[in-house]
């Protein structure tokens, strides 16, 4: 391990009981910093609720740490927007933020457009998908950027269980993301969950980065933070046990597909190897390819909008 990362653990790395929660209203109080929870939601309505109403009801309603809550609706077919919204939510549909700039599908695409619908000082997201959710998720990944001034970006790390055995979940992580981060950038080698769906930063940074609109959003998001803001401008803070619904194998793998991508445009900005992903499923006549594109869309930093830049200005 770098030298580097070592110092980076040692300094950068924190628990969510380094900062109660008093201290942290009070830095929120002290520096006037506001906070968005946003939840990109596609079909969540199993879980998107409870995630809403323990915010809510923890830091909204009895600490005013949460300034508000958006949930982006993707393109849901199920309740997933009427129960956001029972829960205290404000939602908001994707095609419905930047008609001008056709929305595509994808995670990263539903982040970029959250920043033309929040007014936060500090952006806090949070995957719909969560189970036994709790608000040191949020509080945990805030804090340091309330209470420290050089620190960016915070990503939540985890324990991630598999089928009732610890330490088995984030397969794409470890199988793609990891190898990817230690090899070509290696100062982000310390991030324990470097894809993970949970983390906040400032407005200031998020505006100035472009946002890959599929599944390399994270991975993405990481390495351009650290080239634009450097290590020590981010950090992580363990907040315990993710539990969430895991998708099958060939799901991840084009999920992995996407990440490379994004990492490869990243690498080299011309050569590139056609970007399609073949599988297979066995069909009547035995095992039948399947390709799917991974080409990897990213939208312009958000400074660059018109609509953002006269929206602060107004």
């Amino acid at each position: 391990m770098l030298e580097e990362v070592e110092r980076w653990l040692a300094t950068r790395s924190w628990s969510v009981t380094d900062r109660p929660l008093h201290r942290i209203l009070a830095a929120k109080q002290r520096t006037g910093r506001t906070i968005s929870v946003v939840l990109p939601a596609l079909n969540e309505e199993e879980t998107v609720g409870d995630i809403v109403s323990v915010v809510r009801h923890d830091l909204v309603e009895q600490v005013p740490l949460v300034d508000e809550i958006v949930v982006v609706d993707s393109g849901s077919t199920d309740r997933t927007s009427a129960v956001a919204a029972a829960a205290g939510a404000r939602v908001v549909h994707r095609d419905e933020i930047l008609p001008r700039i056709p929305a595509v599908p994808g995670k990263g695409e539903v982040l970029w457009r959250s920043l033309l619908v929040t007014s936060g000082d500090i952006l806090c997201f949070i995957d719909a998908d969560l189970k036994e959710f709790s608000s040191d998720f949020v509080s945990g990944i805030v804090g340091p950027l309330l209470t420290e001034p050089g620190v960016d970006l915070v990503k939540a790390m985890y324990d991630r269980p598999l089928a009732g055995t610890a330490g088995q979940g984030g397969r794409v992580t470890e199988l793609m993301a990891r190898p990817l981060l230690n090899m070509h950038w290696p100062q982000l080698a310390g991030f324990v969950q470097p894809l993970g769906g949970e983390y906040a930063a400032r407005r200031t940074l998020l505006e100035q980065l472009p946002f890959p609109v599929d599944y390399g959003v994270e991975l993405g998001m990481l390495v351009d933070a650290l080239h634009l803001v450097g290590l020590d401008a981010l950090a992580q803070v363990d907040v315990g046990v993710r539990r969430h619904r895991h998708q099958d194998g060939q799901a991840l793998g084009r999920m992995a597909a996407a990440i490379y991508r994004t990492a490869q445009l990243r690498l080299a900005r011309g050569h590139l190897v056609r970007p399609a992903l073949i599988q297979f499923e066995r069909g009547e006549d035995g095992f039948e390819p399947r390709t799917y594109s991974v080409d990897s869309e990213e939208r312009p930093p958000m400074a660059e909008i018109a609509e953002y830049a006269e929206r602060k200005v107004a």
